[in-house]
């Protein structure tokens, strides 16, 4: 089934491009300064965790932290996970919102999740490249930067299937956008965005491996803050990630096929 769907949306990709563009332009319709209203929140908290925490206050990790400045550190991680619960959330919410739309009209359904979490996608996509030019340099690009871009492709596919699959539970169950947009704001806490993960009881370290973005995090603290290739339980984490949600799609396709636009 998801095959299927997957095959249905390679041969609607022209109507998705034009769908994603359009939700983009109209997420900031109206204001003077556009898309760039997108770059600003994001921006402003990256140059105030350098500022208060590397400038002011001057903190530092301790022993067996990727770095020692705390803003620089803090960075790495929060950007990513910024990425991640945007995508999923306007991902999680594109079904019921384009409930009208679907009701009147013969379109796959996945088209919609697929185009809100592309559009974050491009949004974020900048502000990633930056961060990439402004660590890289500490490491004269090291060679295990080639893992990068692997590590984003891969972070954009889970939120793809992720944010798919919680859109079709949120089309069956409004509980669901409240259940996770919680889940979302405690889950930055159960993730090593702001701690290194050996500051971790060693005995519940593995709680924090049930948080997806703990395997991408990892990865991206080691290649920019280390200029190291991830360790092997990044990898294993993030395919355990994808895996878990293709197969949860799947499940969810097959059992909503004949009442999924019903729901909305």
């Amino acid at each position: 089934m998801l095959w299927h769907e997957v095959q249905t949306l390679w041969r609607s990709r022209a109507l998705c491009w034009v769908l994603t563009r359009r939700d983009i332009s109209a997420r900031y319709a109206g204001t003077a300064m556009g898309v760039a209203w997108a770059y600003v929140q994001p921006l402003l908290t990256m140059a105030a965790y350098y500022l208060v925490f590397d400038v002011v206050f001057a903190m530092r990790l301790g022993e067996g932290a990727p770095t020692k400045a705390v803003g620089a550190y803090l960075i790495v991680g929060m950007l990513p996970w910024m990425a991640f619960a945007d995508a999923l959330t306007r991902g999680m919410g594109s079904l019921v919102e384009a409930g009208g739309v679907l009701q009147k009209n013969a379109l796959p359904p996945l088209l919609f999740p697929v185009r809100a979490v592309l559009a974050s996608g491009l949004v974020f996509a900048p502000l990633m490249l930056l961060l990439i030019l402004a660590y890289a340099p500490q490491h004269h690009f090291s060679g295990a930067l080639v893992a990068l871009p692997v590590l984003l492709l891969l972070q954009w596919l889970l939120c793809m299937l992720w944010g798919t699959a919680l859109a079709v539970l949120a089309a069956a169950l409004r509980d669901t956008v409240q259940l996770v947009s919680f889940a979302l704001a405690l889950g930055i806490f159960a993730s090593p965005v702001l701690f290194p993960m050996e500051m971790f009881p060693a005995a519940w370290r593995w709680v924090l491996w049930l948080n997806p973005m703990t395997a991408w995090v990892s990865g991206y603290q080691a290649l920019l803050l280390q200029g190291a290739w991830p360790a092997w339980p990044v990898w294993v984490g993030a395919l355990a990630w994808l895996a878990t949600g293709a197969v949860l799609l799947d499940v969810l396709l097959r059992r909503s096929r004949d009442q999924l636009v019903d729901w909305l």
